[in-house]
């Protein structure tokens, strides 16, 4: 009666230690393989014009920094929008004063999982600086700018301008080639730097164009004017390349000679990468054998 109490528990111990010996091999293996893949989302931006300017006013004692920003979006939500004036406060006797007027203004910003783009359009648009209430800094027939960033692709950024540009009442013909300069006696000097483009690998950038402006009418420092001008640019970032399926490790066509080891440093033993597992398990299914065989003998006794 006795023997036989002992003799069961000691098959299932034995047949336990046997299955989670042989078990424990391919559950390590499956957790060294296992990886995550992560990858960047595109972005995408555009504005029509943005001013980094300071203004002085009545011989310098009032300073007010002129920076306004018009049609500004930004995604990776797609986003679009249309405005034709950009106006300013403060520096007009308490009236607003408007920095740009254009017929037509508009930027816009797309991204998709393969994407990013952004392009501006800017049209028939004049802009002004305080102290200049009757003189455009610039007067454009039209600007446009393009930014496209494609996952896996180079980048594409280009800016044109379009039609006649006048410049402190002056028509000019703008290079490619280098900035152009115009001064006017009494009242100031613009540089405008013609499509700036930039790209990267992954990026690109795109500004139809960059003034530097420097504006004293008469030098009376009623409104003195310095600081820079961007108008049309767009910006963009590609999504990261989706990761290539990894080959596989062996072919069709692939034979190995007969008896060719496995693995280096397994070659004596013609073993391969589920031997120590299953050496593992001979060992625990052997110890608990002998335990078995040692319990049914006390029982007898």
């Amino acid at each position: 009666m006795n023997g036989k109490n002992f003799r069961m528990p000691a098959r299932r111990l034995a047949t336990v230690a046997t299955a989670t010996a042989l078990a424990a091999g391919p559950a390590a293996l499956a957790g060294a393989g296992s990886a995550h893949a992560t990858g960047d989302e595109g972005r995408a931006s555009a504005v029509v014009l943005r001013t980094g300017l300071d203004v002085s006013l009545l011989n310098k004692t009032v300073n007010v920094p002129l920076a306004v920003s018009l049609n500004e979006v930004q995604a990776p939500q797609s986003a679009e929008k249309t405005a034709l004036t950009a106006e300013l406060n403060g520096v007009n006797n308490g009236q607003a004063f408007s920095v740009l007027n254009a017929e037509v203004a508009s930027a816009k910003a797309n991204v998709t999982a393969t994407k990013a783009e952004a392009s501006t359009n800017l049209a028939h648009a004049k802009l002004h600086v305080p102290g200049l209430p009757l003189l455009s800094v610039v007067e454009l027939g039209a600007v446009k700018s393009e930014a496209i960033c494609e996952a896996g692709k180079t980048p594409v950024a280009t800016s044109n301008v379009l039609g006649d540009v006048t410049v402190l009442g002056k028509k000019v013909t703008l290079s490619a080639g280098g900035p152009t300069e115009v001064k006017v006696p009494g009242v100031g000097e613009v540089r405008l730097d013609l499509s700036k483009r930039e790209t990267t690998s992954r990026t690109a950038a795109a500004t139809a164009l960059e003034l530097t402006v420097s504006v004293n009418p008469l030098k009376l420092n009623v409104a003195e004017v310095e600081g820079t001008l961007t108008l049309a640019k767009a910006t963009c970032e590609a999504p990261a390349a989706p990761a290539s399926a990894a080959p596989s490790e062996t072919s069709a066509g692939d034979v190995k000679p007969q008896g060719a080891p496995a693995e280096a440093g397994l070659a004596e033993t013609g073993g391969n990468s589920l031997t120590p597992y299953i050496a593992g398990g001979a060992i625990a299914l052997l110890v608990a054998g002998g335990g078995a065989v040692a319990v049914a003998r006390r029982g007898r006794n």
